[in-house]
């Protein structure tokens, strides 16, 4: 009798340790929460239509480039980087290019004293910019207003498929 309990005990913790390692890490976890998040802020980018800069406007006391999804502003627009995050948790980010700074037009990332980081750019130094100078997306650990995020950039293009903003979320770590 205390052979069969040993023999199902032992089946019990073999299986409890076989399930843990099919299921995917805290950091896998996330990569796969920020790819999810990524592509529903796409799509509801997408849903407004084509990308566009026209005109300039004020953010955050800054002169910016207007940076439109089909005929809807995205400039000090909260509704879209909201909805996201109603969907998916995390932080989304809308950057527009701006000589060769990216700055946050739309945002839910907070700044230190609590409001959104809007006017703010994004790391002229960091792992980001790298790729996104390259013309290319970065998934990966990075340091957002001194906060430690997993994220995701993806550049915005326009009709001639120059690159005139970012796409981001994020969750911190």
């Amino acid at each position: 009798m205390n052979l069969k309990r040993a023999i199902a005990a032992l089946w019990a913790a073999l299986c409890f340790v076989g399930a843990l390692t099919l299921l995917p890490g805290n950091g896998q976890a996330q990569d796969i929460q920020v790819k999810g998040a990524m592509e529903i802020l796409r799509s509801m980018t997408d849903e407004l239509g084509p990308p566009k800069i026209e005109g300039t406007d004020m953010v955050a006391g800054k002169k910016v480039p207007v940076l439109y999804f089909g005929s809807t502003k995205m400039n000090n627009n909260f509704d879209v980087v909201d909805k996201v995050v109603e969907q998916a948790g995390g932080t989304a980010t809308i950057f527009v290019k701006s000589g060769n700074d990216y700055v946050r037009i739309a945002t839910n990332v907070k700044a230190a004293d609590g409001t959104r980081a809007i006017g703010t750019i994004l790391d002229p130094k960091g792992k980001a910019i790298q790729s996104i100078n390259k013309n290319e997306a970065f998934y990966g650990d990075v340091v957002i207003l001194d906060n430690p995020y997993t994220a995701g950039y993806e550049p915005i293009r326009d009709g001639s498929n120059q690159v005139i903003g970012i796409l981001y979320v994020g969750y911190m770590k």
